[in-house]
């Protein structure tokens, strides 16, 4: 495993992150097996939202750290805020973050998460508001690390504005078949989709601001729209995942998630499996070293061009 510098306090983290949005589908007992193997894999980081299965993911999390002490310690623990259900909006309101946040210690069984994310952007957030929402739980020892989810440079820099302590992280969705934040900046100044900045230039911004960059969904297609391994649409892609992980000695889940961590800025991978051999063969990304040759043919096996 390879580690990287998260939050003010520097704390050493994992590359790969184990996303628990599917654990619900686990048992406690299941749950429990899958937290003790991720961290016998070097993985030191979990990340969850009050939103997954309606807290139940972080009921099951607190449910593990009450049955086997000291195992709360040993992870990074970082949840989500800001999605309401019923009516479904996003709420960034002080009132809904601070009342968020002490639900989800409950859960968790935990007296403080090491990293609050605003989960998707409020655009009737006011920055201020959120300001004296982190304070206030950053005083308390609620929260020790502020981030965003989904949000672009302008957002982040509005709700900075208000902000008393810097953003940590900003989690987004990236694979090699989900490519927009890097396609605009390759295709600048042409006439093509490719070109289209939808982004407002993300990762540009995160690598300037030394913000930590999280991808979600490393191994799916679209918005949610599968697997791109095994798939037949990415035959092409695939194939060249099976030559430089049979070079290797790693599976293509390795190559196609060190393909994301190859990106020179501060980058974690969060993997959304409940499989421990998935975990293990996500963990060997960490042993794969891309040539920019390597990384440009994947690129391009996916179906992008380069002008």
């Amino acid at each position: 495993m390879k580690y990287i510098e998260l939050g003010q306090d520097k704390t050493k983290v994992s590359q790969v992150v184990l996303g628990c949005m599917r654990i619900p589908n686990l048992s406690e007992k299941e749950v429990l097996n899958l937290l003790d193997f991720s961290q016998d894999h070097g993985i030191n980081m979990l990340d969850t939202a009050d939103v997954y299965k309606l807290g139940t993911s972080e009921e099951l999390l607190g449910k593990a750290f009450f049955k086997e002490k000291g195992l709360r310690d040993k992870f990074f623990l970082q949840t989500k805020c800001g999605i309401r259900k019923n009516p479904h909006l996003y709420d960034f309101s002080k009132k809904h973050i601070i009342e968020a946040v002490n639900a989800s210690l409950k859960r968790l069984n935990t007296d403080h998460v090491d990293s609050l994310l605003l989960h998707r952007p409020d655009p009737l957030m006011e920055p201020c508001e959120v300001g004296e929402a982190f304070n206030e739980l950053k005083t308390s020892g609620k929260v020790l690390n502020f981030g965003v989810s989904n949000m672009n440079p302008m957002q982040m820099e509005l709700l900075q504005s208000g902000l008393d302590y810097k953003i940590s992280v900003n989690q987004v969705q990236l694979s090699i078949c989900h490519t927009p934040m890097l396609n605009q900046g390759i295709n600048v100044n042409m006439f093509n989709d490719s070109a289209i900045c939808r982004d407002g230039g993300v990762l540009e911004y995160c690598r300037l601001k030394h913000i930590t960059i999280q991808a979600w969904s490393v191994l799916q297609h679209g918005f949610f729209g599968g697997v791109f391994l095994e798939d037949p649409n990415y035959q092409k892609l695939n194939e060249v995942l099976e030559r430089i992980a049979n070079e290797n000695n790693v599976s293509k889940t390795a190559v196609a998630i060190a393909w994301i961590l190859r990106y020179p800025g501060n980058m974690q991978a969060v993997i959304g499996t409940t499989k421990t051999e998935r975990v293990a063969l996500s963990c060997d990304a960490c042993k794969v070293n891309l040539t920019r040759e390597q990384w440009y043919e994947l690129y391009l096996a996916a179906g992008n061009d380069l002008p």
